[in-house]
């Protein structure tokens, strides 16, 4: 029997959507940001094991997404300044 991952993988899924949620500065932008970004992880959480599947979990990922970017303000996220906002080049590696 496959060991289930889920309570682990939502976990790191609604952290992952919360903290992405706050892209954009107006409440659309964080709103469609939301959803994108929860249906993604929603769908390879579904992928990788969760008993739900794939389209299940892209919609339950984009809904849980897109309330928590439209309740989000863009002063509860502050990620800083763009790096292609910063005029400076990209350090080497």
């Amino acid at each position: 029997m496959p060991k289930i991952i889920w309570p682990n993988a939502a976990v790191l899924a609604l952290l992952a959507a919360a903290s992405l949620a706050g892209c954009g500065t107006d409440q659309f932008d964080r709103t469609t940001t939301g959803a994108g970004t929860g249906a993604a992880t929603g769908a390879v959480i579904g992928l990788i094991g969760g008993p739900i599947g794939v389209a299940a979990g892209a919609a339950i990922g984009a809904g849980a997404g897109a309330v928590t970017g439209a309740v989000t303000s863009p002063k509860d996220v502050n990620l800083g300044k763009p790096v292609w906002q910063d005029g400076q080049p990209a350090p080497a590696q």
